[in-house]
């Protein structure tokens, strides 16, 4: 279940239901979410944003949170499908896209199938090529942990590599607060979106092509990065590159006032 502090809507797209938090008015941002967390990794965010006269949009993907599980295999295409339906749901055209980890992959699908839906652009510690037949093969052997570990041992395994290891003591909060969204996910959720994700595709064109406002952040210690970001800026025709401070995987969470200044700072520069 979301562990978000904002109210609670639900909408019916594509066979499943979609719970998603809709905040403040006028000038849409999308919040998208990551692997095993849900839409209340962007609380903060949210207040921040609606503060400056934002309107946020920040839903559970379909097998996370108070969203509805699809047990077996999700693919990237089908959470950007239910990402356009809300949407479309929602009467909004072109929005400012936020997309974190794997929601970056869902980003970039979205991007590269419906550009004209995305107003501005922003990928937050994601990577946006295709795996190779080790990594697919990674994503498969870790669905199947999910399913026969549960999430609690996952949560334990991978929290010091979603969060800077000296953040799990120095940060307690955060590191409880990741702890405890990824151990309140779904497996059968984590698992379908793990599979799913082994068969993305490369999104290397996508970046090349776009020629709208880009901003690409990341922890400066994120584990999982491998010169991705920096790779995305530079593929990026207007694409801006923001290292947070002080954070790894979750810069938003560990590092929220820096992380709320690059974002706002894009932001205000979109009028």
């Amino acid at each position: 279940m979301s562990r978000s502090t904002f109210t609670t809507h639900t909408v019916r797209v594509n066979g499943t239901q979609l719970a998603y938090t809709d905040e403040g008015e006028v000038c849409p941002v999308v919040l998208l979410h990551g692997h095993a967390y849900d839409r209340s990794m962007w609380d903060a965010q949210v207040r921040t944003l609606t503060r400056r006269g934002w309107r946020v949009i920040a839903p559970d993907l379909r097998g996370f949170g108070d969203s509805e599980v699809t047990p077996g295999i999700v693919y990237t295409e089908e959470f950007a499908a239910d990402v356009l339906a809300l949407l479309d749901h929602l009467g909004l055209g072109s929005v400012v896209l936020v997309g974190f980890s794997m929601a970056g992959q869902v980003a970039l699908q979205i991007l590269a199938e419906h550009p004209e839906r995305v107003a501005a652009l922003v990928v937050n510690d994601t990577v946006p090529r295709a795996e190779d037949a080790a990594g697919r093969r990674r994503r498969h052997t870790g669905a199947d942990a999910i399913i026969a570990g549960g999430m609690a041992a996952y949560a334990e395994k991978v929290l010091a590599s979603m969060i800077l290891a000296e953040n799990v003591e120095r940060l307690p909060d955060v590191a409880r607060a990741v702890r405890e969204m990824i151990a309140a996910s779904p497996a059968q959720g984590a698992a379908a979106a793990m599979r799913g994700r082994a068969e993305r595709q490369d999104f290397t064109a996508t970046l090349r092509a776009w020629d709208g406002p880009a901003l690409v952040v990341v922890g400066e210690g994120d584990a999982f990065d491998g010169g991705a970001a920096e790779v995305m800026a530079d593929l990026l025709p207007r694409g801006e590159l923001a290292v947070v401070p002080r954070s790894g995987h979750t810069p938003n969470m560990e590092n929220p006032a820096d992380y709320d200044a690059v974002l706002t700072r894009f932001l205000g520069g979109l009028a």
